[in-house]
């Protein structure tokens, strides 16, 4: 082992692990996903309702939706379907107020040098307002047959900008898309 893997590994794990996480929330079950889904329709493109409030992005998670689910054997067949999906998002525009002054001990020493600090009147200093997007990707599947709710699935993440809004929502739907898979292959 050469001295440049350790401090390497250690940046690498504070790269992978410093990126915005996508957390996975499972909900709505009635009934338990027990058989083997071979056809699947999206609900979303058979009756022209988009998901999203940009139609390149709806385009974009039909596309994911179906070639992932194509990919594990199913096929597409909007007549007589053995499972039914539907998609949906939650785009809430919020704000956070980002404190920049990392001092562990605010008050200690400070006033000596800089009596302003914490002067009510400037209360802004170090402070600033960030905007970013909460973001819900939302995908529930339905038998047809029992006209009941396998399971809804919602991924949650923050998207700080428009440029990584497209990625991050297709990297939720790919996550939403393998918990389905796994909760269908604990439930066989």
């Amino acid at each position: 082992m050469n001295k440049f893997t350790l401090p390497f590994l250690f940046f690498a794990s504070l790269i992978l692990f410093s990126c915005s996480s996508i957390e996975i929330f499972k909900e709505n079950t009635e009934i338990p996903a027990a058989k083997p889904y071979n056809s699947f329709v999206i609900i979303n493109q058979e009756v022209n309702m988009r998901g999203f409030s940009a139609q390149y992005l709806d385009e974009r998670v039909q596309e994911k939706l179906k070639a992932y689910l194509e990919s594990q054997g199913m096929v597409y067949d909007k007549m007589e379907p053995d499972l039914v999906i539907r998609y949906t998002s939650n785009e809430d525009q919020r704000q956070r107020e980002v404190n920049n002054y990392n001092n562990p001990y605010p008050y200690w020493g400070y006033r000596v040098w800089d009596p302003f600090m914490y002067n009510p009147y400037m209360n802004n200093y170090g402070r600033r307002t960030d905007n970013y997007e909460l973001l819900q990707v939302i995908v529930d599947f339905i038998d047809p047959k029992k006209d009941k709710f396998l399971m809804t699935l919602t991924g949650v993440t923050e998207v700080s900008s428009p440029k990584s809004k497209e990625k991050k929502v297709l990297k939720a739907t790919e996550k939403i898309l393998e918990r389905f898979s796994s909760e269908l292959n604990t439930s066989q």
